[in-house]
């Protein structure tokens, strides 16, 4: 069986590695079309990148673009940078006439160093996280399943307002660690905390509700029974729910490395993802190129190394066909989680609808920063906006958008998931794109809206679910009743509606219920950067981002809109709680 069974991967095996390579050609060829797709002439771009106070002339703009081989379309100048790679020629900047290698290895440097300081976090935070649910069940004393209402909170913390705050108090006021800069160890630390906390929350919940299954499995009680220790126990029940989980860690921390823009520009760090983001805004081809490439080795690199690991993990049981099914027990929820959806629902009707009485867009200059008061419960922005008026008339479209764009997303990583092997490439490849650079190849096409941010959030936004769903698929494939099933001359259609999804189904939904937040984040993030949501349209996740820079001045400002989004995520969290609660 064995034998056959490797006969079978070795097909598995040749279409990922393909699935890889197409998936990074097609990446890299549209970011070689970027400056084309965008309808602004690239000498134009690069010219203002080298001079912004000079005026273009037609001479100059020619002369650009015979310097730079405008003229001869964008394969072949892609052709032409492929070809010096080989040689460790990455080509010279079109804006600053130096060589890319160098500034692109430096880049790379910074970032790994910062997303290995944020992956310590991460499993630090998750562990804390699910220590308790490991430490009850391996001594059979877990009478009640976790809420996820604290995971919630910590996961729906904007990183980029996590970042200021700790920069502020940790780094300006106490001065325990440098806020600005690229000096030393010391400089990781306040950036890995803003990057890794959320990130260890995220995979901590999404461990948390796995852990019960596995500490309820025959052999568990078995051994538990026989007197072994609860500590070698709860090992065993770790190892079994981590490879169900360890895909999570590709999109959410390898992509750290280019994704992190926002926290990079707070600490001023000079890492891989403001390098891309500088290139690509200037149109700087050949440094956009190669931090592109770099990013997908990175993301294939990564994906392999976590597949060898679940293997590792799984054992053999996974090849054979033999790996038991999780199964949650069914352990009753606390009455209190009805309750807390409750409050968080009347809390934001409340918000909403005062804000809705509200001109959000009545300009005050003499009210600029104004703290809370009888006249504005929420304070005023730096042009003196009522933030309860602007933080009513957005919440149907934050909320709005950001569900559609799950939905979207959640729908694409299952269907993507089902492909299981097959499809692997394309997600490690597809999950260490920033969605700045999707959002900028997006809105060259459909130029700059809420929903060319949302199609940009879409095109990578799909990867957390995909990994986690195509583990789970593989997995259950792999269990014994499924295997009876097919024995029993179950055909594919009736594996997936009675076996496949609902064993799937649920811990993808946690997933997109915890990513919520995050969605919104990333939505605001573009529309900062003139990619989204244009001003002076009132939406959560821009305010965050228009305020972010008075965060010392007048905190309130950011206050308002992070509260909200913790309410938006504990409400979708304990509203699934409590129904799983009546079921």
């Amino acid at each position: 069986m064995s034998s056959a069974t490797s006969a079978g991967a070795r097909p598995a095996r040749w279409r990922a590695g393909v699935g890889r390579v197409v998936a990074g050609a097609a990446l890299l060829a549209a970011v070689a079309l970027l400056p084309w797709l965008s309808g602004i002439d690239p000498a134009l771009t690069v010219l203002r990148a080298r001079s912004a106070d000079q005026d273009p002339t037609p001479a100059q703009l020619a002369a650009i673009r015979e310097q730079l081989g405008l003229d001869e379309g964008p394969f072949r100048h892609l052709a032409h940078w492929l070809g010096g790679l080989p040689r460790g020629d990455a080509g010279t900047s079109w804006v600053s006439g130096e060589p890319v290698l160098p500034q692109v290895t430096t880049a790379f440097a910074v970032s790994v160093t910062l997303m290995l300081g944020a992956l310590v976090v991460t499993i630090a935070v998750a562990a804390l996280v699910s220590a308790r649910t490991l430490y009850l069940g391996s001594r059979r004393r877990l009478r009640q399943e976790r809420t996820g209402i604290g995971v919630a909170i910590l996961a729906a913390l904007p990183k980029f307002v996590l970042a200021s705050l700790l920069a502020t108090v940790c780094g300006v006021w106490l001065g325990w660690f440098p806020s600005s800069g690229w000096e030393g160890p010391g400089s990781m630390v306040l950036p890995a905390l803003a990057l890794g906390v959320p990130s260890g929350a995220m995979i901590g919940g999404l461990l948390d509700q796995s852990l019960p299954a596995a500490l309820h499995e025959p052999w568990a009680r078995t051994w538990y029974a026989c007197g072994l220790s609860p500590g070698y126990i709860a090992r065993h029940a770790l190892r079994r729910t981590l490879a169900g989980v360890l895909p999570q860690l590709l999109p959410t921390v390898v992509a750290l490395v280019g994704g992190a823009v926002a926290v990079e520009k707070i600490f001023n760090i000079p890492g891989l993802g403001r390098l891309a983001l500088d290139a690509a805004i200037a149109q700087d081809l050949p440094p956009l190129q190669t931090a592109t490439l770099v990013l997908v080795l990175l993301g294939v690199a990564a994906g392999l190394l976590i597949q060898a690991l679940r293997r590792a993990l799984l054992g053999p049981a996974l090849r054979d066909g033999a790996l038991p099914a999780l199964h949650s027990p069914a352990l009753p929820r606390r009455h209190s989680t009805r309750w807390v959806a409750g409050c968080c629902l009347l809390a934001l009707l409340i918000l909403v609808v005062a804000g809705l009485l509200r001109d959000p867009l009545h300009v005050d200059t003499a009210a600029r920063l104004l703290p809370p008061s009888a006249v504005h419960p929420l304070g005023t922005d730096a042009l003196g906006r009522d933030l309860l008026a602007r933080l009513g008339h957005g919440a149907l479209r934050t909320a709005g958008v950001a569900l559609a764009v799950t939905a979207v997303n959640t729908i694409t990583g299952l269907l993507v998931g089902m492909a299981g092997r097959v499809s692997a490439g394309m997600t490690e490849v597809m999950s260490t794109l920033p969605a700045v650079l999707a959002g900028l190849l997006t809105t060259a096409v459909t130029g700059p809206s809420v929903w060319g941010a949302a199609c940009a959030v879409c095109v990578v936004g799909w990867t957390p679910y995909a990994a986690q769903a195509a583990a789970l698929f593989e997995q259950e494939r792999a269990s014994s009743h499924v295997l009876a099933s097919i024995s029993l001359g179950a055909g594919r259609m009736h594996l997936l509606r009675h076996h496949l999804l609902p064993a799937v189904l649920p811990a993808v939904r946690r997933n997109a219920l915890l990513r919520l937040p995050t969605t919104v984040l990333v939505l605001a993030s573009l529309g900062f950067l003139g990619l989204g949501e244009q001003p002076p349209t009132p939406e959560w996740g821009r305010l965050l981002s228009e305020n972010q820079p008075y965060v010392e001045l007048a905190p309130w400002t950011v206050l308002g809109p992070a509260c909200a989004l913790v309410l938006l995520s504990v409400l979708a969290v304990s509203a699934m709680a409590s129904e799983g609660n009546r079921d």
